[in-house]
Parts: C-alpha cells; sequence; structure tokens
C-alpha cells in the first residue's frame, strides 16, 4: 500500500506529514521509527498525522511521533505544519482551525501574511500536572545531575518542559546535560530540555535537546515554556522574540492561566509517497 505524504519544516524543524482522512491506514510506532531515519528513510524530526476529530467542536485530530517511535502530547512548530498542510491540501476552507491533540485543544490561525499564529493554550505550572516530582510548586527547582545541583524551571505545554538559564547558548552543555535532564527520575514522563540565554527584556535566544529526537533547529513549544520562564522569573516581557538555530517566533503570554501565543512560519518542502 502506497501513501501520499508531504515533507515540512517549521524553522528547520522537519516533518513528515500524513492525511488520514483522505488516506486511510494504521500507522504504528514502527513506522515512525522505520521513517524517521534519516539515512534509510525519509527521515523527519516528528511524524505528524492529520486525522479525523473524535469531538464534535473540533475540526480535526493531531498525533505527534518522535523520530525514535514514542508517541508525544504537542508540537508547536508542527502545529503551524498542520495548518498549513489541511489548508494546501483543502481538508478545510477555514483559516482559524479547531484541533485535537492529546495534550488538549489547541487553536490555529492562518493570517494573510501566511505566518501562523497558534493559541497554545495556558501553560501548567503544578508539578503533578508537568509531571515533574517537587512538594510544591516554584518558579525554580534545583534538581541534582551527576552530583551537582542544577537550577531550572518545569512547565507543560501539553509536553513536560524544563527550561536553564545559560549566558551563551552557544557553548551550553545541551548535548551533555540535554540528555541526561530527558531522562531524570523526577520526569517521570520525560522532558524537553531548553537553554535560554536572554539579550534583553523582548529578545532571547534558546537551544532546545527535544524528548526522543535531540536536539532539533527549532522547538515551539520549548519556546513558549522558555517565554512562560522568562516572564514569570522577571528576566523578559510579553510579548518577546526567540531565536533557535532554525529561526525566529514571535511569543506573547499574559500571565497565569492565560494562553501562550506563537507566531512563525511554515514551510513545504516536497511531495511523495511510502510503501506501509
Amino acid at each position: 500500500m502506497l501513501l501520499r505524504f508531504t515533507k515540512m519544516h517549521g524553522l528547520g524543524n522537519d516533518f513528515m506529514v500524513l492525511d488520514l482522512v483522505s488516506q486511510h491506514a494504521h500507522i504504528l510506532p514502527k513506522h515512525a521509527k522505520q521513517w524517521g531515519d534519516r539515512h534509510t528513510g525519509v527521515g523527519f524530526d516528528q511524524l505528524l498525522l492529520v486525522e479525523p476529530p473524535t469531538n464534535p467542536d473540533v475540526d480535526f485530530r493531531y498525533r505527534i511521533f518522535n523520530s525514535d517511535g514514542s508517541e508525544v502530547e504537542q508540537c508547536g512548530n508542527g502545529a503551524r505544519c498542520f495548518a498549513r498542510f489541511v489548508l494546501d491540501k483543502r481538508l478545510t476552507m477555514k483559516r482559524q482551525i479547531r484541533v485535537e491533540t492529546s495534550g488538549g485543544i489547541i487553536e490555529l490561525d492562518v493570517r494573510p501574511d501566511g505566518q501562523i499564529s497558534v493559541n497554545m493554550g495556558a501553560p501548567r505550572l503544578t508539578p503533578a500536572q508537568i509531571p515533574f516530582q517537587a512538594d510544591s510548586e516554584a518558579l525554580s527547582y534545583q534538581v541534582e545531575v551527576d552530583g551537582q545541583s542544577v537550577e531550572l524551571a518545569a512547565v507543560s505545554m501539553g509536553n513536560p518542559h524544563a527550561v536553564l538559564r545559560v549566558d551563551d547558548v552557544n557553548g551550553a552543555p545541551v548535548h551533555s546535560l540535554g540528555p541526561k535532564l530527558e531522562h531524570h527520575q523526577r520526569f517521570p514522563q520525560r522532558v524537553n530540555v531548553g537553554f535560554l540565554e536572554v539579550l534583553d527584556r523582548q529578545h532571547a535566544k534558546l537551544r532546545v535537546w527535544e524528548r526522543g529526537a535531540g536536539e532539533t533547529q527549532a522547538c515551539g513549544t520549548g519556546a513558549c515554556a522558555a517565554a512562560v520562564a522568562a516572564i514569570n522569573q522577571g528576566w523578559m516581557d510579553s510579548p518577546l522574540q526567540i531565536e533557535l538555530p532554525g529561526g525566529r517566533l514571535s511569543l506573547e503570554w499574559a500571565g497565569p492561566g492565560q494562553p501562550v501565543m506563537m507566531t512563525g512560519p511554515a514551510v513545504r518542502v516536497y511531495e511523495g509517497q511510502v510503501r506501509l
């Protein structure tokens, strides 16, 4: 069986997108792992599945698999690509789209300039909701790694994030500390790890070690989590911009209980077919 797919990216965070509305197939974790291999498969950070909704109040269901086959709750760059995809494929004519994910309902807005804004919902800061093991909620936490104490903020954007402030993002220990924190026992569902360099009240740089994918060119939920942590701790003000290796995202957050708004591009790279 041949399946049509589209290769897309959001600031270099790349995806294989499958339309399972007009095509019918049962996708398994092993398929994501097989197709995600950059040497023997299509190659991607995440596989995005566009499915019919199970909730009558939304337009689509959105599922996400990492290239290691693990299914995750949310992907911000993928959400923007999702919006571009369903419009390009004429699966909807709406420019404001409601989508259900395992991390909650998100709202996508395709703007006239081609940029896509995503209402990512309100961040979750209570440790049990992240999930993160801590006695009580705090702006930051001390976590022991290899006998050393690391200070981080813990935020859920539908998926778990740890945010560390660094002096120089280019020299940050992304590939050494990132995987150790990803698998740290205090994060029972693993965690995405962001390394944030604050430049001024409205600008910052960020690198992210993504759970199940390693460092990526950009992480939308990671940028949202970093913005929340920076505003919460008084380092930055909304609105703000975060520069990732793949490009820039604009973010707004009015404070606890309010949604994070993320705006950025989504690009189609090519169309293809893959054998199931």
